[in-house]
């Protein structure tokens, strides 16, 4: 966490540092806290599908699975890797 904070501190204005570091908040303090955080980093990353399938990977964590599964739907909508679309599409139907 100690290193995100860091590189976050020398790239203030990379969204995508805040959420990879957001994820690692997510181990030390929990979905909801790096939620808040992820859910601030929307506008920049509305096209980035990893935003999108770490935002429904915490919901999923916070037992809200309609809202889960509509981040991993958007998450696929995305991405044309498909092996991503597989393992995002096995997530929902995890939920």
């Amino acid at each position: 966490m100690a290193l995100y904070d860091r590189l976050l501190a020398l790239t203030p204005t990379t969204p995508i540092v805040a959420l990879n570091r957001a994820i690692a908040l997510a181990e030390i303090r929990g979905a909801d806290a790096a939620l808040l955080l992820v859910d601030e980093l929307h506008l920049e990353l509305a096209d980035y599908h990893p935003f999108h399938a770490t935002r429904a990977e915490l919901l999923r964590r916070l037992g809200r699975p309609l809202e889960a599964v509509a981040a991993y739907e958007t998450a696929i909508s995305l991405t044309n890797n498909a092996r991503e679309r597989q393992f995002l599409a096995q997530r929902i139907a995890e939920l």
